[in-house]
């Protein structure tokens, strides 16, 4: 379920910038599906009940939703019809929709998608300026704890020579230990560039990494993907440290894990 196209988060990384998007407008220019909501209870209405998942291209909490309330009027559709929940977003504006998610989690089930790139905030406002800091997403990973609604992480994209240190991804594992989450996600540390938003990329490490530009167009080229030339040793502590303390660590358990429906669960018959 995609409610928006584009996202005012700007991240410097973002994929969705890429070409083969067919975006035919600025980024930043946000595309409501304004029908969307008419569409999503007419799906709701003839499918059986499962999970509904949204964020994979557009943050479904960009600031606009604070206005238009899409998303809000989404999830009560999903509690009202009997489905799941899960969405992955960097916005704190989720806290507001928390009284809806934590009922569709006792009707069925929630879970929510928090990405975390760095663990310093000075570093998050350069790479993901306008969205709230990494230390504010640990403070809503932890009232989500509280709460009783699992959570995973997105330990991605990992810039080469910017957030590739043993410092960052420790201080990453060690929040989301503290918080209880159930599965961390890691394709490995690097990140992917193809037209589009690689020239967008490049020329915000022109603008805050003086020179790095270089180095990645001398290093990898048009190359897709961008692996950290520290990829061995931050997955190996990835992998010990996930594996110590119980968290989901392979990314194929942890997307059957979201799409897994409740057998228990029963649709509700309200219109």
């Amino acid at each position: 379920m995609n409610l928006y196209r584009g996202c005012s988060h700007g991240c410097i990384y973002c994929d969705s910038r890429s070409d083969v998007y067919n975006m035919n407008h600025k980024f930043e220019d946000i595309e409501v599906k304004q029908n969307a909501l008419e569409l999503l209870k007419k799906e709701l209405i003839r499918r059986k009940p499962a999970m509904i998942g949204t964020g994979a291209m557009t943050d479904p909490y960009v600031p606009l939703e604070g206005r238009l309330e899409y998303l809000r009027k989404s999830l009560e559709l999903i509690y009202r019809y009997g489905f799941g929940f899960t969405c992955i977003t960097k916005s704190d504006l989720i806290l507001r929709d928390l009284d809806l998610i934590c009922k569709i989690n006792e009707k069925s089930k929630a879970v929510v998608q928090i990405t975390l790139t760095t663990a310093s905030d000075d570093l998050c406002r350069i790479v993901e300026p306008n969205v709230c800091p990494a230390s504010r997403r640990v403070e809503v990973l932890d009232k989500l704890k509280e709460k009783g609604i699992p959570t995973v992480v997105w330990l991605c994209p990992i810039l080469p020579y910017i957030n590739d240190t043993e410092e960052n991804i420790n201080s990453i594992l060690d929040s989301c230990i503290e918080t209880g989450v159930k599965g961390i996600i890691n394709m490995g540390m690097g990140l992917t560039l193809r037209q589009g938003n690689r020239e967008y990329f490049y020329r915000k490490l022109d603008e805050h990494f003086p020179g790095l530009r270089e180095r990645y167009v001398r290093e990898f080229g048009n190359s897709y993907s961008i692996p950290s030339p520290n990829d061995d040793e931050l997955r190996k502590i990835f992998e010990r440290r996930t594996s110590e303390n119980g968290i989901l660590n392979d990314v194929e358990d942890i997307f059957s894990y979201l799409h897994e429906f409740p057998s228990k669960s029963v649709q509700s018959k309200l219109i």
